[in-house]
């Protein structure tokens, strides 16, 4: 079998209402998708992080960069392809969008070993040790409004993730400390006294305001709080993690085993949040865990775009072992984006429908047992929203 065509899928809409978080608003919902078809008729599907002009960009590595590498090569040869492409271009960019792009090609071919193999990727990993994941709702995002309505909205708006049957809820910050303290008593007051609520600063504090929130976040007994410094600020989450009791999350933003084994080493986060669509695929994926787990720390993954995201994170979290283990562990979490997102919702064949699921199901989502991905996006769908 040989890689005979690699094409990237740019979709954008606007969305009905502007959002922000604590770097930025946006007004549109963007997908990178990443197509790989073979000479046997084989075709499989990944997706690449990034928004916008990131997304452009990312299709201009794939495009340029890493298909000539690749085709007429065998896709069953994950690891080889993984390594070649890498190695050339290790001088170019050993983090950042050549990993995010990487990362969508690698997908596609894990997509194609499971459509080979006739089994879903959790097989091809080891097992399910789960047939069901716990999904949690994030929402709260920012608006271009005054504090006290922010608050309002975020009362109303937290109570009603819930209400959805999610098993916890996420928000985000970025006014300002003393702003941002009020929202997440806000989220407090919605979801009531005994339901796990998180915090998202998307790294936009000091060191010295994240332990104002953070205190804060201790008395509201937050279950995580989320890039609360830059990545680069490795001191930061060390301090952090030391000087504050609730626990501290991060690592999206990084990439690969190498970069991973820094942040591990630092023991500088209570869970780490991986992105398999920008670290470098599913073949980096499954190292990045066995570091993480290697250094007693558990594992929350980090979600964000389409559905073929979504499902690539269902079969990694069925695959995904506890830690430490025994008969009651806190086991991993599905993010699931509650804000409108017709990439997620509308791109498949067969939609995931995970808002009903988390409704009937307790606040849980099955995992697709279809090969590969499990999943198949509607090619009419792809062409109708193509940027």
């Amino acid at each position: 079998m040989k890689i005979t065509k690699i094409q990237s899928h740019v979709l954008e809409y606007d969305l009905p209402e502007e959002l922000g978080y604590s770097q930025q608003f946006y007004a549109k919902r963007t997908a990178h998708l990443v197509e790989v078809s073979t000479d046997e008729g084989i075709t499989g599907w990944g997706e690449c992080f990034g928004p916008g002009n990131i997304a452009r960009a990312n299709k201009g590595i794939i495009d340029g960069v890493i298909a000539p590498m690749v085709l007429g090569m065998d896709p069953m040869d994950r690891d080889v392809i993984w390594h070649k492409v890498y190695n050339l271009m290790r001088d170019h960019g050993q983090k950042g969008m050549p990993l995010q792009s990487l990362s969508g090609v690698d997908i596609a071919l894990w997509d194609i070993a499971g459509k080979v193999a006739g089994l879903p990727i959790h097989k091809l990993i080891g097992g399910a040790h789960r047939t069901r994941v716990q999904v949690y709702g994030y929402g709260m995002m920012l608006r271009r409004e005054d504090t006290d309505a922010l608050v309002a909205r975020f009362v109303d708006e937290a109570a009603a993730i819930k209400g959805m049957g999610f098993a916890a809820t996420k928000m985000k910050v970025g006014l300002g400390p003393r702003n941002d303290v009020k929202l997440c008593e806000a989220v407090r007051k919605g979801v009531g006294e005994d339901f796990d609520f998180m915090v998202d600063a998307n790294h936009c504090y000091t060191t010295h305001d994240a332990f104002y929130v953070g205190r804060a976040l201790e008395e509201l007994r937050a279950y995580w709080f989320e890039e609360p410094v830059a990545p680069e600020d490795l001191d930061g989450y060390r301090e952090l993690r030391v000087g504050l009791k609730v626990n501290i999350s991060g690592g999206e933003a990084e990439f690969n085993r190498w970069g991973w084994r820094q942040i591990l080493e630092n023991r500088g986060l209570d869970i780490a949040q991986p992105e398999v669509c920008a670290l470098g695929g599913i073949t980096e994926y499954l190292r990045v865990l066995a570091l993480c787990h290697a250094h007693f720390t558990p594992v929350v993954n980090h979600v964000w775009g389409s559905a073929i995201a979504v499902a690539t994170n269902l079969q990694l979290l069925a695959a995904m072992p506890p830690l430490p283990g025994g008969l009651h562990p806190r086991e991993p979490l599905l993010e699931f984006d509650t804000t409108d997102n017709k990439f997620r919702d509308e791109l498949l064949l067969e939609p995931l429908n995970i808002p009903a699921q988390v409704a009937a199901k307790g606040g849980s989502v099955a995992i697709p047992n279809g090969p590969g991905l499990g999943v198949e996006p509607d090619r009419d769908f792809i062409e109708h929203y193509s940027a």
